[in-house]
């Protein structure tokens, strides 16, 4: 007579026979959680005039204008510039433009006809027709709408001074402003700086923002400048302030001059307390982009910043790395800004350049210091009354502690303080009672999280009677959902189902035929799965 004998295969050194029946699935790999706290100073590139500077420069030591330009920018010359007219680009590409003005205005086609038009609005389109008298008569482009005397011309509602030039590729628009140099500075240079910001700051700025001007006119594009941070932020008439108007005036058709050539007139907001080198922005070196002292850069809001914690996660997806980024550290330039940053990653490395970290990341300047929070476990879940191990390193902090919660929203509780090794690691062992997350949190601010997930000790330990598996389930999941899994080849399919109770005991209806089959508890008041060791049923 046959019967169905079932015997528990008790994990260990001499389940030689389990281990072979069964496949061995590969140890899960350990989970590691780090987070790069950068902290920084200044706001920009740096190079050039810093504002915050300037101003403080005029505001604590008197100084004019000539003066703050000749600190940032020294060896440069104040002459006079020749430009008078630049042509902005306004929009490119689009297939709809309208032109208006609130006054009777004109427009001149290819062949040098001009043409009277009523105050209102022109809506054109690739075909570039005009209504005249009645009629849309298609003109032949470009088209120049010249503005009323003591008018302006709006284009899609936006003032502008200056004539506004319209071309047709037959399928899209192009609007260009042809508008004077100063007028162009009217409402560049209170994008630049506040208004309220003393006189002499003003000046300087606005002879700054004119060198820029000329020394980035584009060539063969069929206009001078973007209208956006291509070149510089135009606004036209919404944007002006007569404050920095009349520092415009004041200063008007002066721009920096190096060896006959408009300067490449940098500025940014602030430097930290030292500009860059012009090598730190540029492609080669400018003898008046140097690195200097800037005292007063204290008076930025963001003279020193951060730090800024950003998970390798993000970093790894803001560079667009194929791996896992395990570590972030900087190459300095001249200024000790970041001229470069080498990603080590899982699968090798990368170098980016600080100004593409800093875009990436959304950082206020290349002027960083990073230091690291990682917190490593063992991959897997940690079985209910067992331990683990926790590992990591700190860099760039000067203490540590390790803080735990359960799921939910509970209160964190110091779990640890952290004193680690010479070379920063760290080792330490937890033992948690459900899933825990825990936190390496830096004196300064800056944290990172890691969860412990903890599953259920499962046991399918006895056979209570012919056609049933029973088992156990610690600690007490009342109600939790239990699943028998039979292994077949390699894939471990259900076969029948079972409820913990209130003893923590479960039991399950099946035809146990002969093979391998373990028990599943479904994840549950805290609790990751959980799997008990396989069971070996034979025949005798």
């Amino acid at each position: 007579m046959r019967r169905t004998l079932v015997s528990l295969i008790v994990v260990g050194s001499t389940l030689l026979l389990a281990a072979s029946a069964s496949p061995q699935p590969e140890p899960p790999k350990p989970v590691v959680a780090t987070t790069f706290l950068i902290s920084g100073k200044g706001w920009g590139h740096g190079a050039g005039m810093a504002q915050w500077g300037a101003r403080g420069f005029a505001e604590r030591e008197g100084y004019t204008y000539d003066r703050i330009l000749a600190h940032y920018y020294p060896g440069t010359e104040l002459k006079r510039a020749n430009v008078t007219q630049v042509r902005v680009l306004l929009a490119e590409g689009v297939k709809r433009l309208a032109v208006s003005s609130e006054a009777p205005f004109r427009v001149r086609d290819a062949a040098a006809t001009t043409y009277d038009l009523p105050a209102g609005e022109v809506l054109l389109g690739p075909d570039l027709a005009v209504l005249l008298d009645g009629t849309p008569t298609p003109l032949q482009g470009p088209l120049v709408f010249q503005p009323g005397k003591g008018t302006f011309l709006s284009l899609d509602g936006k003032p502008y001074r200056g004539e506004l030039q319209v071309t047709s590729t037959g399928k899209a628009l192009t609007a260009i402003d042809y508008v004077g140099l100063e007028q162009y500075l009217w409402s560049v240079v209170p994008g630049e700086m506040p208004g309220d910001w003393p006189p002499e700051a003003l000046r300087a700025q606005a002879v700054a923002a004119r060198t820029y001007a000329l020394s980035s006119l584009l060539k063969s594009r069929g206009f001078d400048l973007y209208a956006d941070v291509r070149s510089q932020v135009y606004l036209g008439l919404s944007g002006e302030d007569p404050r920095t108007t009349a520092a415009v005036k004041a200063t008007a058709r002066q721009a920096l001059f190096f060896g006959g050539k408009p300067a490449i007139a940098l500025f940014s907001s602030s430097s930290g307390g030292r500009t860059a080198d012009g090598t730190e922005v540029l492609n080669g070196p400018q003898p008046y982009l140097v690195s200097v002292p800037d005292p007063y850069d204290t008076l930025s809001p963001w003279h020193r910043w951060g730090p800024v914690a950003v998970t390798a996660a993000k970093v790894r997806k803001a560079l667009k790395l194929g791996a896992p980024v395990l570590d972030l550290k900087t190459v300095l330039g001249p200024s000790g800004r970041a001229r470069a940053v080498n990603v080590t990653t899982a699968a090798s490395g990368a170098t980016v350049s600080g100004s593409g970290l800093r875009f990436a990341l959304g950082l206020r300047s290349t002027w960083i210091s990073i230091a690291a929070l990682t917190l490593q476990r063992p991959g897997g879940p940690v079985v209910y009354g067992s331990g683990t191990t926790l590992s990591g390193s700190v860099r760039g902090v000067k203490s540590v502690s390790l803080e735990a919660r359960g799921l939910g929203a509970q209160p964190w509780a110091l779990a640890a303080d952290i004193s680690p090794a010479a070379d920063g690691t760290f080792s330490l062992a937890v033992k948690p009672a459900a899933t825990t997350i825990y936190r390496l949190v830096a004196a300064g601010g800056g944290e990172t999280v890691l969860k412990v997930p903890v599953a259920p000790r499962v046991l399918l330990s006895r056979v209570q009677e012919p056609g049933a598996l029973s088992g156990t389930a610690r600690p007490l999941l009342p109600g939790a959902l239990v699943e028998i899994q039979r292994l077949e080849g390699e894939q471990w399919l259900p076969v029948a189902e079972a409820v913990v109770g209130e003893r923590g005991a479960f039991r399950a209806e099946l035809d146990a035929a002969p093979g391998t089959y373990r028990a599943r508890v479904a994840p549950a008041q805290g609790f990751a799965e959980g799997l008990s060791p396989g069971l070996e049923v034979g025949t005798t």
